[in-house]
C-alpha cells in the first residue's frame, strides 16, 4: 500500500503481490555510483523509526567498550573506516521528504567527524565509572547531525587502565541483531559483509518490506487510509479505526484468505492478536510511568556467569531469557518497595523486540523486529514462582501474531503524516513502563586492535512517554545488564541495577533447595 496526501484528503492504490518484474523495477530506484548505489529509498519502517525522535528520547542505540590494554586514536580511526564502510549504509546520510526519506551518498565525508578523541573528565580517583556514566547520559540527549551519518565514535584513549570506546548510532540504520553483527566486521579477524548481501547492493529500501507487506502491512494501511480519508485534518482522532480490528481487518483479510483452512486460522489469528494490541488497558501506575524529561541516567552491573543461568534455567526447565526477566521483575519490585510503594499483586508491562529474520541474515542492515507486550509480574515475592510466571506469559507470547502486528504498526507509521504517526505510536508508550531487550552476543571475549574487549553495553532507545529501559547482553560468558533512565521518573537507575545480582542469588539459592529426590 503507497499513500499520497493530496489536498489534505489521501489517496491510495492497492500495490499487488510481489513479481520479479516488480523487483527489478524496484531495482531502478537506486542510484547508481562507480563505486555502488549513491540513493535509494529507506523502508517504511526505518522511515518510522527516523521520525520517531522527540525531546525525551532520541532513537539512538547507545553503547560502549571496554578495552583493555588502552588502544590509540589513529588506529582505531585506520580500522573503522577500512571495515565499518564496507556496509554502504554508513557512508550515507539521510534526505527526507514529504513522503519519506532517502539514503543520500554524503560527498563530503570525513572520517574525523564521526570517530572523535575525547577526555573524560573525572571529579576524583576513582570515580571513573561514574563520570563515564555521566558522559553517556549526556550522549544519549545529543542528537546526531542531520548532514552527515547518523552515527558516531567517541574515543577515550585513558580508561582504567585501558581504553573505552563510545558508540552511538541511530535506530533508522539498523536493530541490535544486526549490529552485533556489524561488530562482527570491527575485531580483529573479523570477516568482510557477504558481498551483495546490504540492502543497497539488493535494490530500494522499500523491498525490505515485501517480505510481510501483502499479508499485515496492506490490511493496516487499507485501515488507517479508510480512516485519514474520512476525516481530513482530523487524521489524528481517525486513528480510532484501528482500535476496532473487525471493521479495519477482518473484512479485508477474510476476502484475501477465503477458501483455505489454514489461511482463514492465520485471518483469525491475526484479528484476535490485533485487538489484543489496540485494547491493551492502561499499565499499572509507579513512579516509573508519566511525563518524561530531557535528561538520562545510565547504569550498569558487573556481569553475572551466564553457565550459572543457563543452570538455573535447565533446573527449572525455563529458557535463559525467562530466568533473566524474572531476575528483572524482582529487580523493578524491589525498587518500588524501596520508596514504600506496594506492589503486592501487581504487574507492569514492558514491550519486548522479538527477531523477525533469519539470524543467517544478522549481517543484512535495517529494522527486522516487532515488539510484545509482556507483563512482568513484579508483585511476586517468591523467586521460583515469578520465573515460572514469566515462562508462562513468554510461552504464550510465542505463538501471538503480535509481534508481527507491530511490525505492521511501524510500517504504518512510516507511510503516516508525523502527527499521525506520533498518535499511532503512542498507542504502545502510553501502554507501557519500559522497553526491554535481551541481546545474544558473542561466547568468548574478542580482540580489538590488538587488545580485549574486556566489556560490551548498551542501551536501548524508549519512544514516546516511555522512561526506563533495560538491556541485556550475553558475551565473554557473562550477562550484562544495562538499564537508562528518564531523571524526572528514575533519577538513580543504579538503584534498580543494584537489585539484579541479589535477585539472582535468591533465585539460585531457593533453586538448590529444592526437593529434587522427590
Amino acid at each position: 500500500m503507497v499513500t499520497r496526501i493530496v489536498s489534505k484528503k489521501v489517496v491510495a492504490r492497492s500495490v499487488s503481490p510481489v513479481a520479479p518484474e516488480r523487483v527489478k523495477k524496484k531495482a531502478s530506484a537506486v542510484t547508481p555510483g562507480p563505486d555502488g548505489p549513491t540513493q535509494e529509498r529507506m523502508s517504511k519502517v526505518d522511515t518510522a523509526w527516523l521520525r520517531m525522535d522527540s525531546p525525551s528520547n532520541l532513537m539512538m542505540i547507545v553503547g560502549v567498550w571496554i578495552i583493555k590494554p588502552g588502544v590509540s586514536y589513529p588506529v582505531v580511526c585506520q580500522r573503522i573506516q577500512e571495515r565499518l564502510l564496507q556496509y554502504p549504509r554508513f557512508g550515507q546520510r539521510v534526505q527526507q521528504d514529504a513522503s519519506g526519506a532517502s539514503w543520500v551518498l554524503d560527498t563530503d565525508f570525513q572520517i574525523e567527524r564521526h570517530v572523535v578523541r575525547e577526555t573524560l573528565a573525572v571529579a576524583a580517583p576513582g570515580l571513573e565509572q561514574t563520570a563515564l556514566q555521566e558522559r553517556l547520559a549526556e550522549l544519549a540527549m545529543q542528537a546526531l547531525d542531520m548532514r552527515h551519518p547518523l552515527w558516531e565514535f567517541r574515543l577515550i584513549e585513558h580508561y582504567q587502565g585501558g581504553s573505552a570506546l563510545l558508540a552511538r548510532l541511530h535506530h533508522c540504520i539498523a536493530d541490535g541483531l544486526a549490529l552485533i553483527a556489524v561488530t562482527q566486521t570491527l575485531v580483529d579477524g573479523g570477516s568482510a559483509p557477504p558481498r551483495g548481501a546490504t540492502p543497497q547492493a539488493r535494490g530500494d529500501g522499500a523491498a525490505a518490506d515485501d517480505w510481510i507487506a501483502d499479508l499485515l502491512i496492506r490490511p493496516f494501511t487499507e485501515a488507517a487510509v479508510k480512516a485519514l480519508d474520512a476525516v481530513g485534518e482530523g487524521a489524528v482522532n481517525a486513528l480510532e479505526m484501528l482500535i476496532d480490528p473487525q471493521k479495519g481487518l477482518e473484512q479485508s483479510l477474510e476476502k484475501r484468505l477465503a477458501g483455505s483452512v489454514e489461511l482463514a486460522k492465520m485471518a483469525y489469528q491475526v484479528v484476535r492478536d490485533a485487538a489484543a494490541l489496540a485494547l491493551m488497558p492502561d499499565d499499572a501506575p509507579t513512579r516509573l510511568k508519566g511525563t518524561p524529561g530531557t535528561r538520562k541516567r545510565v547504569a550498569w552491573c558487573q556481569p553475572i556467569p551466564l553457565e550459572e543461568v543457563k543452570a538455573v534455567g535447565r533446573a527449572l526447565n525455563c529458557s535463559i531469557n525467562d530466568v533473566l526477566l524474572s531476575c528483572v521483575a524482582g529487580a523493578l519490585g524491589k525498587y518500588l518497595q524501596s520508596f514504600g510503594d506496594a506492589i503486592e499483586g501487581k504487574e507492569i508491562r514492558v514491550m519486548v523486540p522479538v527477531n523477525l529474520r533469519p539470524i543467517e541474515d544478522a549481517h543484512q542492515l535495517g529494522n527486522r523486529f516487532g515488539l510484545a507486550p509482556v507483563l512482568l509480574p513484579i508483585g511476586i515475592e517468591n523467586p521460583i514462582e515469578r520465573v515460572f510466571a514469566v515462562r508462562a506469559r513468554m510461552g504464550a507470547m510465542k505463538d501471538s501474531m503480535q509481534p508481527l502486528l507491530a511490525f505492521a504498526l511501524l510500517a504504518v507509521a512510516g507511510v503516516l503524516v508525523k502527527s499521525a504517526q506520533d498518535a499511532l505510536l503512542s498507542l504502545f508508550s502510553k501502554k507501557t513502563t519500559a522497553v526491554m531487550t535481551n541481546v545474544p552476543g558473542p561466547r568468548h571475549k574478542l580482540e580489538f586492535c590488538g587488545a580485549t574487549l574486556e566489556q560490551s553495553l548498551f542501551w536501548v532507545p524508549q519512544s514516546g512517554s516511555v522512561g526506563l529501559g533495560v538491556s541485556i547482553l550475553s558475551y565473554g560468558g557473562g550477562v550484562q545488564f544495562s538499564v537508562i533512565s528518564d531523571t524526572t521518573l528514575c533519577p538513580d537507575p543504579q538503584k534498580i541495577i543494584d537489585q539484579f545480582e541479589p535477585e539472582f542469588a535468591k533465585l539460585t539459592l531457593l533453586t538448590l533447595m529444592l526437593p529434587w529426590g522427590q
